[in-house]
């Protein structure tokens, strides 16, 4: 197979299940996104490497693997099968607030803005949380014409939260204080 297939020239891709849309199509827009969050999270692992912060991570991968494939799918039954093979669901969503909870627990009280920055593990973490948040602001965006399912929506918004989290603890860990606002 190869990597080039000529059927995009013209500025059209195929969808999973069928069917060419336009690539700044807002189905695009939202799964390049969350493609983008991935690449942006295989780096922040491949900065300073922090085991029991890349052990998070590398799930969290997955399921954006996952997320970008409903995306990707314009027929809704397809989608929720994509939900359940990749086991995105309230109990999912559960153990991103337990691993928030457990850097809450390591972490001083947040008592103002935090400048982005700090260690390279950081500083990429606070770009992976701010690519999330637009791919988060695409999904809503897509959801306004086209049913996407809720459970979507809340995982990148719980992401997001996470990842700041994950930010802070990079630094703590690294001995690096923060600047704040």
């Amino acid at each position: 197979m190869k990597i080039y297939t000529k059927t995009g020239d013209e500025g059209q891709t195929g969808l999973f299940g069928g069917g060419r849309v336009s690539k700044d199509d807002p189905r695009v827009e939202a799964y390049g996104d969350v493609d983008e969050l991935n690449a942006v999270l295989g780096l922040a692992r491949s900065v300073e490497l922090m085991p029991r912060i890349d052990e998070v991570l590398v799930p969290v991968q997955r399921d954006l693997f996952s997320i970008g494939a409903l995306l990707a799918t314009p027929h809704l039954e397809k989608m929720h099968q994509h939900l359940v093979k990749a086991r995105i669901d309230d109990d999912r969503i559960a153990e991103l607030e337990r691993s928030i909870d457990a850097c809450d627990r390591e972490l001083e009280p947040l008592r103002a803005f935090i400048v982005p920055g700090g260690t390279p593990k950081s500083a990429a973490l606070h770009v992976a949380r701010t690519v999330c948040r637009r791919a988060e602001r695409r999904v809503i965006h897509l959801q306004r014409d086209h049913e996407i399912p809720q459970l979507v929506v809340v995982y990148l918004n719980r992401l997001s939260d996470l990842l700041f989290s994950l930010a802070r603890i990079a630094n703590t860990r690294a001995g690096a204080g923060e600047v704040t606002w």
